[in-house]
């Protein structure tokens, strides 16, 4: 019961901390371009008709495709994307997932720290070892999506930065006594 309290209070944290970072800090804002002919491209992808989905341009059907001629032409005269065809936003249901998730990660770093941090750790301890694991899981897989698609990373690794510190702080002043 003693360890549910900085889970809790990490995850409101980050929860606001997320606002900050969105809507004052706005870290994000300069993630997505405005396409020139925006009128034009939507007209264009409304006449598809696709689903909500992530759709890669050009794209093979197989390795073997992959190598053709026809689609290595293609490949190389471009234009090369993805995009993502999105449902209208649910702003509660959004946020409501963003809690459950800083709520799960805040339960999965709490356990970790239990089993490698007896009850009394000093603060640095648990500040560390919680910074560390807590930096992992928030910027870990940013990276690897940053290597394949190519998305600025910069407003990640901020946050990913300012999580952790925020999450580790919590748990090291919250940590249960010996």
């Amino acid at each position: 019961m003693v360890i549910a309290f900085p889970i809790v209070v990490s995850a409101v944290v980050l929860f606001f901390a997320s606002f900050l970072s969105w809507m004052v800090l706005q870290l994000h804002k300069t993630d997505w371009n405005k396409v020139a002919k925006e009128d034009e491209l939507m007209a264009t992808v409304k006449q598809c008709d696709l689903p909500v989905g992530s759709y890669m341009f050009p794209r093979c059907e197989s390795h073997a495709q992959m190598q053709t001629p026809e689609f290595q032409a293609k490949y190389a005269a471009g234009p090369r994307g993805i995009m993502t065809i999105m449902a209208p936003a649910n702003m509660g249901q959004n946020l409501g997932l963003t809690m459950a998730y800083f709520l799960a990660v805040s339960t999965g770093l709490a356990y970790l720290a239990s089993m490698a941090l007896p009850r009394g750790a000093d603060f640095l301890s648990v500040f560390r070892f919680v910074f560390v694991a807590a930096f992992m899981t928030f910027l870990a897989a940013m990276v690897q999506h940053a290597i394949w698609f190519r998305p600025r990373i910069a407003g990640h690794v901020v946050e990913s930065v300012a999580y952790a510190a925020l999450t580790a702080a919590i748990f090291a002043l919250l940590w249960p006594s010996a």
